[in-house]
């Protein structure tokens, strides 16, 4: 089978000594327990998160080599003997710590979701990081919005009602989060977001914003605090612009605000190689800084908070969550917008469009000779 490598910790995006190598020999992979499902893939999601895993600065390590990938669908290709949720043919999607750029994968049965018949394959493979932590917050400021979970939070703050404020940047990413019916929508090209914000929420009479919804971090999400109602909560989802937020103490102080961290994209530094989920809430809670004196008086409540673990310690709640997401699809309510797809062989050009945010939703790898960049 076709998978592709992590031979060395590198960028990905280069073409030249690449650490990603695609091999059209590797074995596949044998079911390793009697509920174990092996599946041909048929489409696999690029993440940020992989892409700092290939570099080495994922707070999860994996021994080299290594098949990268996290979110796929596809097709049953074999089942164990005590297997009872699927059968050889159904259509399904997982999470995988790893091993989705890959033409088979093995996981346990009850990693596994049913996705209804006739559901693109390609979509249903975007759906399970992007939307179902999405699924599990309600949203109204979106940093990033353009991006995979960015057009997932915004399509489903409307559809439970939210007023959805999306900050992107470039005219072609404010029209198309226009197009999904965004309340406002900042661009960074040529609107301060802070006067913008402000100046919307005026004209609606709207005391500021309840929930941040954050996969950028850095000096965007810093300023964006400024914006925040008593009692709003602020939502990590991840770190793209590649600094870990340094959260001011004396603003935590006063407007019982609550820091949800979704600790699926944090880029570790070499002092927290090995660290565990634990250690990623004190590793972040390191870098909160002790800023000037106290203005004001706050309270913030900051939770870990990590997509996995769900499938560990609440797999009914993923499960419902992907169960309506899927349904929502169906109805045409959600779509997951595909903004590049290619073979296994391209995954530099995937990688790059990531990294250089060429993407406006979902970069995919797809199997069957189905890519095209």
């Amino acid at each position: 089978m076709e998978a592709l490598l992590c031979k060395r910790l590198g960028d990905p995006a280069s073409s030249f000594e690449s650490p990603i190598e695609l091999s059209r020999n590797h074995p596949i992979p044998e079911l390793d327990s009697p509920t174990a499902v092996r599946v041909k893939v048929k489409a696999t999601s690029l993440n940020y998160g992989t892409y700092l895993q290939i570099q080495g600065k994922y707070q999860e390590k994996h021994p080299l080599p290594f098949i990268p990938g996290s979110d796929y669908a596809g097709i049953v290709d074999a089942v164990g003997p005590s297997v009872s949720k699927f059968k050889v043919g159904d259509y399904v999607c997982a999470f995988a710590p790893v091993g989705s750029y890959a033409t088979f994968i093995v996981q346990d049965q009850s990693q596994l979701f049913e996705v209804p018949k006739g559901c693109d394959l390609v979509a249903a493979a975007g759906l399970p990081i992007a939307f179902v932590t999405s699924h599990l917050t309600l949203v109204l400021l979106v940093l990033g919005a353009a991006g995979g979970v960015g057009l997932a939070a915004v399509q489903i703050g409307k559809i439970c009602g939210a007023v959805v404020i999306a900050v992107a940047r470039g005219a072609e990413k404010v029209q198309l989060l226009k197009s999904l019916g965004v309340d406002h929508v900042v661009d960074l090209m040529n609107q301060n977001v802070t006067a913008s914000v402000k100046e919307f929420l005026k004209s609606r009479n709207l005391k500021g914003v309840d929930v941040l919804y954050d996969p950028v971090s850095g000096n965007l999400a810093k300023e964006t605090m400024k914006l925040l109602n008593w009692g709003a909560q602020i939502l990590v989802i991840g770190f793209a612009s590649g600094e870990i937020p340094i959260i001011p103490t004396n603003i935590i102080l006063v407007k019982a605000r609550h820091v949800t961290c979704f600790l699926k994209c944090l880029p570790v530094s070499d002092t927290y190689s090995d660290a565990s989920t634990s250690n990623e809430s004190i590793a972040l809670m390191q870098q909160i800084s002790v800023a000037n004196v106290l203005n004001e008086l706050v309270n913030w409540t900051v939770h870990g908070f990590y997509w996995g673990s769900y499938i560990i310690h609440q797999p009914a709640i993923l499960e419902d969550s992907i169960r309506e997401l899927f349904s929502w699809m169906e109805k045409g309510l959600i779509t997951v917008h595909v903004s590049h797809t290619y073979s296994l062989s391209e995954a530099n050009l995937a990688f790059s469009a990531i990294k250089d945010r060429k993407a406006m939703g979902k970069v995919m790898i797809v199997f069957d000779d189905m890519g095209n960049a």
